[in-house]
C-alpha cells in the first residue's frame, strides 16, 4: 500500500513559474494555455468531479501538471493527453519528482485529443480537464463519443461556453453544443472559477460543467450523425422557423414541414425550443411525408 502524497506535492504559483522558466515555456493564446496556479482550486475541481479511489481518469491538456497531481491524489489511475511537445516531455518527470509513490499510476499520451482513438491501460471512467477555450466543445464531444466508458465528466471552460453547454430548451444561449452534449449526458453548471487562479490571468471568467452519461441512450432509430445533421441545420439559421431552416436538409420547405408534422413538432417552432429527443424524432421522419410517423424500433446509440 503506497503512502499518501506529501502535503506540498501540488504546484503553487512559484512552482508553476519555476517549471515554466526551466522548460522555456511561455503560455500561448493559440493553444488557449492558462495554467492553474492555485492548489485549492485543483482540489476543488477533483472534489466537484467526485473522483473516487477506483476511478480511471483521463485528463486533456494537463499543461505543467497542476490538476494532474491533484487527480493522482484521488484516483486509481490518470492518463493525460497533451499535444505540446515540451509539456508532454516534462510531465512524467514532474509526476515522478513530486509524487514518486503514484508515478506508476500515471500514463501520458502525446497527441492531439481530437485524434485520440484509444488510451493505454484500463478504460477511463471519468474525464476531468481544464479545456482550452478555442477547442473546448469539439474536444469534449469527441472524448464522450470515443470513450463510452466515461461515466462522469467535469470540465473547466470559458464561462460563456459553460452556459451554452448547460443551457436547456428556451434559453437564449441554447444551441448546438447544448443539444449535442445532451445526446450523451445530463449536463449542469457546477460552479465558477475566478481569473486570479490562472497564470497568465485570462480576460474571461471560467465555469465548471458536470456531465453524467445517460444510463439509457436517446431512444431513436436515427443514428447520431442523422440527428446531429438536423441540429446543425436548425441552428445554422436559428432565427428562422424550422420549416425554413430545415428546407435545405429535407430537400424543400414542404418536405421539412412533412417531417416536422410527422415528428409532432410545429413547423413554426425554432430550434432553440426543441429537446434532443425532438430533434431525433425529426431525423427519423425525414422521408415520412404522408406515410405518417416512423414506428420506433429498438433504440441504438452511435
Amino acid at each position: 500500500m503506497s503512502s499518501s502524497p506529501a502535503p506540498d506535492a501540488l504546484l503553487g504559483p512559484a512552482d508553476v513559474r519555476e517549471l515554466a522558466a526551466a522548460l522555456g515555456v511561455r503560455p500561448t493564446k493559440q493553444r488557449g494555455q492558462n495554467f492553474v496556479i492555485d492548489a485549492n482550486t485543483v482540489r476543488r475541481i477533483v472534489r466537484t468531479a467526485e473522483v473516487r479511489p477506483d476511478d480511471v481518469v483521463v485528463e486533456v491538456g494537463p499543461g505543467l501538471g497542476s490538476l494532474t497531481l491533484a487527480l493522482l491524489e484521488a484516483a486509481e489511475h490518470v492518463t493525460a493527453v497533451e499535444i505540446d511537445d515540451v509539456l508532454a516531455a516534462a510531465l512524467p518527470a514532474t509526476v515522478a519528482a513530486r509524487m514518486p509513490e503514484r508515478a506508476g499510476r500515471f500514463a501520458l499520451v502525446h497527441s492531439d485529443a481530437m485524434h485520440v482513438s484509444e488510451l493505454p491501460g484500463p478504460a477511463p471512467t471519468a474525464l476531468v480537464a481544464n479545456l482550452p477555450y478555442n477547442v473546448a466543445v469539439p474536444v469534449l464531444l469527441h472524448m464522450l463519443d470515443t470513450f463510452p466508458t466515461i461515466e462522469r465528466t467535469l470540465v473547466m471552460v470559458q464561462s460563456e461556453v459553460a452556459d451554452r453547454l448547460a443551457a436547456g430548451p428556451g434559453s437564449k444561449v441554447y444551441g448546438v453544443p447544448s443539444v449535442k452534449a445532451n445526446w450523451y449526458a445530463q449536463v449542469k453548471r457546477a460552479g465558477a472559477i475566478g481569473r486570479n487562479v490562472f497564470w497568465p490571468a485570462p480576460n474571461v471568467d471560467s465555469g465548471l460543467v458536470a456531465l453524467t452519461r445517460r444510463t439509457e441512450p436517446v431512444a431513436t432509430t436515427a443514428s447520431k450523425a442523422e440527428v446531429f445533421a438536423v441540429v446543425d441545420a436548425a441552428f445554422a439559421q436559428r432565427r428562422k422557423t424550422l420549416r425554413a431552416a430545415l428546407a435545405g436538409w429535407a430537400g424543400s420547405a414542404a418536405a421539412a414541414e412533412a417531417a416536422l408534422v410527422a415528428a409532432g413538432v410545429s413547423p413554426q417552432a425554432r430550434g432553440e425550443a426543441l429537446t434532443v429527443e425532438e430533434f431525433a424524432r425529426i431525423a427519423e421522419n425525414k422521408r415520412a411525408g404522408a406515410a405518417g410517423p416512423v414506428e420506433h424500433e429498438e433504440p441504438r446509440s452511435q
